[in-house]
C-alpha cells in the first residue's frame, strides 16, 4: 500500500469551519487523524482544501446521458469526477416505463459497483402545465403501483422520484416512497401552497430546482415555493449556472431556508464539460448555444451545461456566499439526503478520501476520489 500522505498548508474547510494552514491526512481510500512517521507531505499552501462534491441531480455530461449505455453511464461519471463531484445520482427523464425500468436495472449494477450513488427518476409523473424538457406525449399520473414498479427496478439503488404530487395518486405515492426509504420530491408541479403542505406532510422532503418548473411565487397565491421554503423539513435544490436563477431568487433562497436546507444540483444534460451544439434529452431534441440548453421546439430551458466546480465558483465570487455555506450546499447537506453522510460530504477522520483542492479564485487545481488522484495537482 502506498505510505499515507498529508496534505499540507491549505485552507481546510471542515465542518466546524475554515483552519488556516489546516491539513489533511489520507490512508489508503480514507481520511486518517493521524500521520505515521514515513508519510509523504506536500505543500498545498496557497489552495483550499474542501471535500468532494456531491450532486444528487444530473442527467449526464461529456457527451453522455444516464439514459445510455454503460460505457455512457461512465463517460458522463467521468465527466463530472474531472470537475469534483465524488458522488453522483444519476437522473433519468421521463421515458417509456418499460424503457425506465430497464435503464432502472443497468444504473442499479453500477451502483452497485461504486460507480453511481444510486438513481433519480424524474418523471414520467409529472404535471403536463410545468413538464419543462420532459415529453407529454409520456407522461402520467403517479400511480404507486408504477411508482413502486421503478423502485424495485432500482434494486434498493432508488434514491429520490420527483413528483407532481396535486396529481391522482400523488400523495400516496410520497407515502409510499417515504415507507420505503426512497426521497419524494415536489417539482414539475402545479401544485397550489396549501396542496404542497400536504405533500410535506405526507413525507416528501426536498424540492426539485426550486423556483423552476412551478408557479411563481405570488402575494395571494403563494404556490408551491413559499410551502417549500418555510417547511424545515425540506431541502431545496437549486441550480446556479446564472441562467436558471436571478441571484435575487437565490438569496432569497438561502435566507429563507438556511445554508443547511440548500443543496446545489447541476441538472446537467450531454453538454456539460463539452459544449455548444445539437443533442437528445431522452426523446427530445436540444439545441445548447453559449451554454445554455434548450428545446428545439418549443424553447424551453433544458437542464443545464453545468458542473458543480463552476457553481461553487459562481456562489462565492459573483453571490458573495461565504465559502462554509457553499461547502454545505455542494457536499455536507446533499450527503445527508442520501444517507451517506457517514462515507462522503465532509473532510473528517474515517470518511472517504473525496477531496477537492481550489486555487485562490475557487478553480479546480486536483480532485481526490477514494484516496487517488483523478485529477492530480501540479504544484511547485
Amino acid at each position: 500500500m502506498a505510505p499515507s500522505l498529508v496534505l499540507a498548508g491549505a485552507r481546510v474547510v471542515l465542518p466546524t469551519g475554515i483552519v488556516n494552514d489546516g491539513r489533511v491526512i489520507v490512508e489508503g481510500t480514507r481520511i486518517a487523524g493521524a500521520a505515521p512517521p514515513d508519510a509523504r507531505v506536500v505543500d498545498v499552501g496557497g489552495h483550499w482544501l474542501v471535500p468532494g462534491f456531491v450532486d444528487i441531480h444530473n442527467h449526464g455530461g461529456g457527451g453522455a446521458s444516464f439514459s445510455g449505455t454503460v460505457d455512457e453511464v461512465l463517460t458522463a461519471v467521468r465527466t463530472h469526477r474531472l470537475h469534483g463531484t465524488t458522488t453522483l445520482v444519476a437522473s433519468t427523464v421521463t421515458d417509456d416505463m418499460d424503457f425506465l425500468v430497464k435503464q432502472a436495472g443497468l444504473l442499479s449494477e453500477l451502483a452497485e459497483q461504486g460507480d453511481l450513488a444510486g438513481i433519480h427518476f424524474e418523471g414520467p409523473f409529472i404535471s403536463p402545465c410545468r413538464k419543462g424538457a420532459h415529453s407529454e406525449d409520456l407522461l402520467r399520473d403517479p400511480d404507486p403501483a408504477e411508482v413502486r414498479k421503478l423502485i424495485d427496478a432500482g434494486r434498493g439503488k432508488a434514491r429520490m422520484v420527483t413528483l407532481a404530487t396535486e396529481l391522482p395518486g400523488g400523495l400516496d405515492s410520497v407515502r409510499l416512497l417515504a415507507d420505503h426509504g426512497v426521497i419524494a420530491a415536489v417539482g414539475h408541479t402545479d401544485a397550489t401552497y396549501e396542496q404542497t403542505v400536504e405533500a410535506i406532510d405526507a413525507g416528501a422532503t426536498v424540492a426539485t430546482h426550486l423556483f423552476n418548473a412551478m408557479p411563481a411565487l405570488g402575494h395571494r397565491s403563494p404556490g408551491p415555493v413559499a410551502a417549500l421554503l418555510e417547511d424545515e423539513r425540506v431541502t431545496v435544490e437549486l441550480i446556479n449556472d446564472g441562467t436558471h436563477l436571478h441571484p435575487a431568487a437565490l438569496e432569497l433562497a438561502f435566507r429563507h431556508a438556511g445554508a443547511r436546507r440548500v443543496a446545489f444540483i447541476t441538472d446537467a444534460m450531454d453538454a456539460a464539460g463539452i459544449g455548444d451544439g445539437r443533442y437528445m434529452l431522452g426523446p427530445l431534441e436540444v439545441e445548447v448555444a453559449e451554454g445554455v440548453a434548450r428545446l428545439v421546439h418549443g424553447g424551453s430551458i433544458a437542464g443545464s451545461t453545468l458542473t458543480l466546480d463552476r457553481a461553487f465558483q459562481r456562489a462565492v465570487t459573483v453571490d458573495g456566499l461565504p465559502v462554509e455555506d457553499v461547502v454545505a450546499a455542494l457536499s455536507a447537506n446533499p450527503a445527508r439526503l442520501l444517507g451517506m453522510a457517514d462515507r462522503v460530504g465532509s473532510l473528517e477522520p474515517g470518511k472517504d478520501a473525496d477531496l477537492v483542492l481550489l486555487d485562490d479564485g475557487f478553480a479546480v487545481k486536483g480532485v481526490m476520489r477514494q484516496g487517488a488522484w483523478v485529477v492530480a495537482p501540479q504544484l511547485p
